[in-house]
């Protein structure tokens, strides 16, 4: 199952320029190794900046969006197409907040195709006073390649902010809903049923250097609840040294047959600048 979740555009498509990037040779230009280093310094540098707003938090007023583009192609012994698009699209009215982030992946080898997914994330949100807002929410996957071939969550809550300092920002946000879940090859076992969606979004300068981050999403039902954690930690190790370090967890109650309950992602990202 995957849920979309707000993240940076560059962090969504890292894969697919990764593939791009793979293609390359030695003969392909003089240019292409400080290509190569300027892509992954920009792909660090966001990852480094957290960019998952709570409610309204921290929205500038009117329309906001961004749209990015990776793809590479080869011939020869072997032919493969990389595609990764994604896209968002926000309006803020200093009340009212409405959000669109879609993200699409598709990949090919030897005229097989070996990924095709889409994530979308339609969500509206309402601040009622500076800690309580109310949010609805579309969201979901469709994946033929994954285990969950479509999964849709549809729902609605209220969320508070419990800390909301320059160091410390806490919020947390719960809502009923309904979840549709079709899943690959065992028909038997698609469901649709009410679900129960709870979210925690902490983020905590601890000192100067050192920031902690922990963002984590439930969406319970019957036939499965599955858990998204994602924890880091930014260090300014010096004034030109920066590291990053982060675990993702995927937990599902009732799996697939034949799969893990559990998917684990380790993340280290390291920066130096010699200016």
């Amino acid at each position: 199952m995957k849920l979309v979740h707000a993240a940076p555009l560059a962090a969504l498509l890292a894969g697919a320029a990764g593939m791009a990037q793979a293609q390359d040779t030695v003969f392909t230009g003089t240019d292409q190794v400080e290509d190569a280093n300027e892509a992954l310094a920009e792909d660090i540098e966001e990852d480094f900046e957290r960019d998952r707003l709570v409610g309204n938090e921290g929205r500038e007023l009117g329309f906001s969006g961004s749209l990015a583009l990776r793809g590479s192609a080869s011939t020869g012994n072997s032919d493969s197409v990389d595609i990764g698009l994604g896209a968002n699209y926000g309006y803020f009215d200093g009340t009212n907040g409405y959000e669109l982030q879609l993200n699409y992946r598709y990949g090919e080898e030897d005229g097989t195709r070996t990924e095709e997914s889409l994530l979308y994330d339609l969500e509206y949100t309402r601040d009622f006073n500076p800690r309580l807002y109310g949010f609805a929410k579309v969201q979901g996957s469709i994946d033929e390649f994954s285990s969950y071939e479509t999964d849709t969550f549809i729902g609605a809550g209220l969320g508070y902010r419990i800390y909301n300092t320059p160091d410390i920002q806490w919020s947390v946000q719960a809502g009923p809903g309904y979840r549709v879940a079709e899943l690959t090859d065992i028909d038997e076992s698609d469901f649709e049923e009410g679900a129960l969606s709870v979210a925690s979004n902490y983020s905590n300068r601890i000192s100067p250097d050192i920031v902690l981050t922990n963002d984590t999403d439930i969406i319970a039902s019957e036939s499965d609840t599955v858990v998204y954690n994602d924890f880091g930690v930014n260090f300014s190790v010096a004034d030109s040294l920066a590291l990053r370090t982060s675990v993702a967890t995927e937990y599902h109650t009732d799996p697939v047959p034949g799969r893990e309950d559990t998917d684990n992602t380790y993340g280290v990202s390291l920066i130096y600048d010699f200016n």
